[in-house]
């Protein structure tokens, strides 16, 4: 799949295509579903499958205050996004003054000048250009004017017929949705929506050595880990090694590793910073200082708790290794 994070990088005999317009965070069941049929779609009639997002968010420009935390960063979106088929992404930067475009500029530029667009697929709740201004209709009249067609996505909801999430309200599948379950540290029906288990990526910094000291040395995600970060608690998951700190290739039978992790403030410890952090089952030998790397949970086993002793939080500690070893088998 093709990225490309302007204008100038779209080749200029590029097209036709059928292009499709969001912010895709999370690339969910719901996303996947459009995104696959899309693709399906384009190669019938010979054009190249082609989304157009954004980074960062649009809310997080217009109201950074009251934004949602993102479910995934621009790598791992980008990643999912090309698991779908596309064939290129735009990813474009987000700013005031791109949203000062008015819709017949956005489309003109972007969907029919760089990408020859032959179809676009929207929702029936698409808004574009200066203030939302632009709407449904508004892209069937621009599709009138510089010849392209708007093919209509209706929601994609869960087919309980299939074993899908039953929801007594039939609601869509939607990043909202994720984040509401992951504020509740739902992991097991976040993923369900997400198709596949939710991400946690970071850089491993240096912590406390707690850990390491009560034998169970851990690696701490730094402050800018991306990925929404789910309700405190200790969860089982798997550490994926992204990229090694040197440089170098990390052996295959070191890149996926069974976790227990941990998120919260420490409250043994009076701790005040909340942390994301793993325990690689049965590793001491690890040094992944300076790596990037995916927390993929699994299942919550229980909240954040405060123990009377340390003796007691290791007793836990070794219950909960334990289990994940269990779940993880």
């Amino acid at each position: 799949m093709q990225v490309w994070t302007g204008l100038t990088r779209i080749p200029e005999d590029f097209g036709p295509s059928v292009v499709t317009i969001g912010n895709f965070d999370g690339v969910h069941r719901g996303h996947v579903s459009v995104l696959e049929r899309m693709c399906a779609d384009a190669r019938a009639v010979g054009a190249s499958a082609v989304a157009v997002t954004f980074t960062p968010h649009p809310q997080q420009v217009h109201r950074p205050q009251t934004a949602p935390p993102l479910l995934t960063g621009d790598e791992d979106r980008l990643e999912l996004l090309g698991a779908t088929g596309l064939d290129a992404v735009l990813l474009l930067p987000y700013s005031l003054e791109f949203a000062r475009q008015s819709p017949e500029q956005f489309v003109r530029r972007y969907l029919v000048d760089a990408l020859h667009a032959r179809t676009v697929v929207v929702g029936r709740d698409v808004r574009f250009g200066w203030q939302n201004a632009g709407d449904l209709s508004t892209m069937v009249d621009l599709g009138r004017q510089h010849g392209f067609t708007v093919e209509v996505i209706d929601d994609v909801t869960p087919d309980v017929d299939h074993g899908d999430l039953a929801d007594p309200h039939r609601r869509r599948w939607s990043s909202s949705w994720v984040r509401e379950l992951l504020e509740h540290g739902d992991v097991v029906q976040a993923a369900h929506v997400l198709g596949r288990p939710h991400r946690v990526r970071g850089t491993v910094v240096h912590g406390d050595a707690r850990g390491r000291e009560l034998g169970f040395p851990t690696a701490n995600l730094g402050q800018d880990a991306q990925g929404m970060v789910p309700a405190d608690g200790v969860y089982a998951g798997w550490l994926r090694r992204a990229r090694h700190a040197g440089g170098g290739p990390v052996a295959d039978g070191d890149r996926v590793l069974p976790a227990a992790v941990s998120i919260g403030t420490n409250p043994t410890f009076d701790g005040t910073q909340r942390r994301v952090e793993a325990y690689v089952l049965d590793r001491t030998d690890l040094d992944l200082y300076g790596e990037e790397v995916v927390l993929e949970l699994v299942e919550r086993l229980r909240p954040t708790l405060r123990f009377d002793s340390v003796e007691d939080l290791m007793v836990q500690m070794h219950e909960d290794v334990a289990r994940v070893r269990t779940l993880l088998r």
